[in-house]
């Protein structure tokens, strides 16, 4: 028999929760993590979670300013802040498409999208919460949940850790000054190989990849360099001898003979990526069936049993009334509907709905299992997009309204799925804690109000700076979804090569490798593995140096995190510097770029001294 779980403040208790002064900080906070993630997401494919660096920064602030803050409190600051981290992810990897189409939405238009998804995905966990979070609490892990309530506790207890996270913006925002403001020196070094077929071996420099690399750690960073290098050291030089000759082949235009690397990963590499990410989510999604058909059927099983009176529970069981989520459900359908400006008809609306019901069910279960930065969310929305176009096609319907109706579709759906896995993580930190969903539920709501209104800004601005789909700003999930969609309904897919990733795909898995790091790193610039490599094997000589299980080593991930959101805020505070004609952007760097990675080796150096233990003078 399972023993009764006990939360850390007593559902009799009452201490202060929603407070104003926790909904600004909360906000602002939410605010930086969008901006920053939302740069990051574009660049490297992937974001880093808020919830632990925004829980350390609101104990350190709240405490400096105002006496008798609660842990409670300093939990809805948390879940503010995580809500802009989850809206980053899910607009960036499908927005961007509607640009490289040449359908730029407006900041209206993208605020509406990210909103109203959003409303959608913190709905849909209201059924889902007592089954996923409650029921199966000893089943269902959530690792960054169950690590961020830790932190709360540690922090209500008196321990400190804020110092580091906040050396570790400073850290990141004086590198990316020194090299994207004062052009010391280039982030990007690259090295070509003529008697290797021309191909080439990189390395971004980037504050940003290092920490990122240091928190996924030196086995998953690995499996992303090996996809990377089987690309780029396997495959492209594998096709560059055998297109020797005048040879063209579908996609691209011009002879192999004639192509670069790159442009040989660009036209071929990123669709073998492509077939292998598919299989890597749909394996992802096999292996959780048997508890994700129990989740959908306990949800709808409460759904339909009627509506207990909130005021009867017991606080720290109270939701946001069920009638809300249909109230709410079908608002959101009538003014998607109503909108001209959002390219649906009414099927793409249901369709919308019903998909995203389904996958917020499969990546709050994904999420408990793996935890966030292992979640295959690309995987998703790949096989939303997928489901999509393959009915538009079956209809008839493959001209460009739809090709737009697709995109938007899907990145409507996106923000509501990763909405639900950001609300699942934060409602998992509260039921340790003893938090009032209800609360934690409203404050997720206000909380994506500002990010909704900023984030269009953000990616005209990142746009205008770097160009969607450069190598300055790769935006991969969002170039996929572009390629999956244009090849689908304007039959442009090589499909070939698209089955070659899913029988690669298809042999990791028999090999019990991830599937999905490997097809990231297929995908993506090898310039990005290596240096998410060098932060992987940074965090390993970390552990060598303290021990696996030793707790200090959350002051390696504190500064870790806080040196990518410094690289990434800075990054954007650049791009507006871009824009606006303050930097040039064809300034050349001071030193030669074949010493770069001497810097980008020093500020690894600098973060194991952080992250070491240091001893204590008597």
């Amino acid at each position: 028999m399972k023993k009764e779980f006990t939360p850390y403040v007593s559902a009799n208790e009452s201490p202060k929760e929603l407070t104003t002064r926790a909904l600004v900080l909360g906000c602002i906070l939410g605010l930086i993590f969008c901006i920053g993630n939302t740069y990051l997401g574009l660049k490297v494919g992937m974001t880093v979670s808020a919830s632990i660096p925004a829980a350390v920064l609101s104990m350190a602030i709240l405490r400096l300013f105002f006496k008798n803050v609660s842990i409670l409190e300093n939990n809805i600051v948390q879940t503010i802040a995580s809500v802009g981290e989850g809206l980053a992810a899910g607009v960036i990897f499908t927005i961007p498409a509607l640009y490289l189409f040449g359908a730029n939405p407006s900041n209206y238009q993208v605020a509406v999208l990210s909103f109203l998804g959003g409303i959608l995905g913190i709905l849909f966990m209201i059924p889902l919460r007592r089954y996923i979070i409650v029921k199966e609490h000893h089943v269902l892990p959530f690792p960054e949940g169950t690590a961020c309530a830790e932190i709360l506790k540690a922090g209500d207890r008196g321990q400190e850790g804020a110092m580091y996270a906040l050396v570790g913006i400073a850290i990141g925002s004086i590198y990316k000054l020194c090299s994207g403001v004062f052009k010391f020196w280039e982030e990007q070094t690259r090295y070509v190989f003529p008697s290797f077929q021309g191909t080439e071996l990189s390395i971004e420099g980037s504050p940003a990849l290092l920490g990122v690399g240091y928190m996924i750690g030196a086995r998953i960073s690995a499996i992303v360099l090996a996809g990377g290098l089987f690309g780029w050291w396997v495959l492209v030089p594998l096709i560059k001898l055998v297109g020797h000759n005048n040879m063209v082949v579908f996609p691209a235009n011009i002879p192999i003979a004639n192509m670069s690397a790159e442009a040989i990963w660009k036209n071929y590499i990123r669709y073998i990526g492509a077939g292998t990410m598919a299989v890597g989510g749909i394996f992802s999604l096999i292996k959780i069936i048997p508890v994700l058909i129990k989740t959908i059927h306990v949800g709808f099983k409460e759904l339909f049993a009627g509506f207990q009176e909130g005021d009867k529970l017991p606080r720290i069981d109270r939701d946001i009334s069920l009638k809300w989520l249909i109230v709410g459900t079908f608002s959101v359908i009538a003014l998607l509907w109503l909108l001209p400006e959002m390219n649906m008809n009414l099927f793409t609306i249901v369709l919308l709905a019903i998909l995203g019901y389904f996958f917020s069910a499969v990546t709050s279960i994904t999420v408990g299992i793996v935890g966030s930065s292992s979640n295959p969310s690309s995987g998703m929305v790949l096989t939303t997009l997928l489901i999509t176009t393959f009915l538009f096609y079956s209809l008839g319907w493959t001209d460009r309204f739809y090709l737009i109706s697709a995109i938007t579709m899907g990145a409507t759906s996106f923000v509501a799925i990763c909405l639900a896995s950001t609300t699942s993580q934060d409602l998992k930190t509260g039921f340790l804690l003893g938090a009032t969903p209800k609360k934690q539920q409203i404050a997720e709501i206000i909380g994506l109000i500002l990010p909704s209104i900023c984030i269009g800004g953000v990616l005209v601005l990142l746009n205008k700076a770097y160009g969607f789909g450069t190598a300055n700003l790769p935006a991969p999930q969002a170039t996929l979804m572009a390629m999956i969609t244009e090849g689908v309904l304007m039959g442009k897919l090589p499909v070939l090569f698209v089955l070659i990733g899913a029988v690669i795909g298809l042999i990791l898995m028999m090999l019990g490798v991830s599937v999905l790091p490997f097809a990231l790193g297929l995908y993506l610039p090898l310039s990005i593995s290596t240096a998410t490599m060098a932060g992987g094997i940074t965090h390993w000589i970390v552990q060598k140096m303290i021990g696996k299980d030793n707790l200090q080593d959350e002051k390696g991930l504190l500064a870790a995190s806080g040196i990518v959101a410094g690289d990434a805020c800075t990054g954007v505070l650049i791009a507006l510097m871009t824009v606006m004609g303050a930097i040039s952007t064809t300034k050349e760097s001071i030193i030669d770029q074949a010493y770069s990675p001497i810097f980008f080796i020093l500020l690894a150096l600098l973060l194991i001294w952080i992250a070491k233990p240091h001893k204590s003078r008597a």
